[in-house]
């Protein structure tokens, strides 16, 4: 049987429902995770959780050690990563409150640590990634969203750009023009580093605003912040169907 994790993004620093069981404190080579890996049981399954952001939230998506946290999960025996995403709805469809499962990206970030295939090398080390995001997986999402009744997308492309500030509106034209559909902070290195580890790894992603320019509102924080109360609910419910069927 598969042994899922569940990296948890903005408004997902606790895992309600969760009966936590052992919190590990892993080391890496790479530094410290985001927190302890907590391993308990959710939906009748044995899972492992892990706050991206730390709990509380206080690191912010360019801070975040990407490689610690999915090296941690690993060597605590996860073998597939469900993560959870807030961004921001570039596509005209998917509106705050809307649920988008990608199947692609595009990577604007820097000066991040991308790969555990840097130092100390026998041999020069390539991954396939031009399919990001593992398709049974996606499948899973998409058919607990669809039982669930919530309002989803499919299909999406997920630019993922530096932070911490939210983008300017030109720059989200350039995203709409380069064929992007959501835009978020914490979708790269994730997902390449889940594939170096040979980790099966998918998205579901919350749209909690719409991108910069594409409302005739600022972009208010509070009302983030409300998108992301109203929907956590909604992604326990997802995660809590696809463990349960999976």
């Amino acid at each position: 049987m598969t042994v899922y994790a569940i990296i948890g993004g903005s408004g997902l620093t606790q895992l309600e429902g969760l009966t936590i069981r052992q919190s590990l404190s892993v080391n890496t080579p790479y530094g410290a995770p985001s927190g302890e890996v907590q391993l308990g049981e959710f939906a009748g399954r044995e899972v492992m959780f892990l706050a991206r952001h730390g709990h509380p939230h206080r690191l912010p998506p360019h801070k975040i050690n990407y490689r610690a946290n999915v090296w941690a999960l690993k060597q605590a025996g996860a073998e597939a990563i469900l993560s959870i995403n807030a961004v921001g709805g570039i596509h005209p469809d998917m509106g705050s409150g809307h649920f988008c499962v990608p199947h692609d990206l595009v990577d604007y970030t820097s000066s991040r640590e991308h790969t555990f295939f840097a130092d100390d090398l026998e041999q020069v080390t390539h991954i396939d990634f031009s399919h990001p995001y593992s398709e049974p997986l996606r499948e899973r999402l998409i058919a607990a969203l669809a039982a669930d009744g919530h309002p989803f997308s499919d299909f999406g492309v997920y630019g993922c750009t530096q932070g911490p500030r939210l983008e300017t509106a030109a720059e989200i034209v350039r995203l709409e023009r380069d064929g992007c559909d959501i835009v978020g902070m914490t979708g790269m290195p994730e997902a390449a580093l889940a594939r170096e580890l040979a980790l099966d790894y998918a998205c579901l992603a919350l749209v909690v605003n719409p991108a910069a320019g594409k409302s005739g509102a600022v972009i208010s924080m509070a009302d983030i912040e409300q998108a992301l109360h109203d929907g956590i609910g909604k992604v326990k419910a997802v995660l809590a169907r696809v463990l349960s069927a999976a």
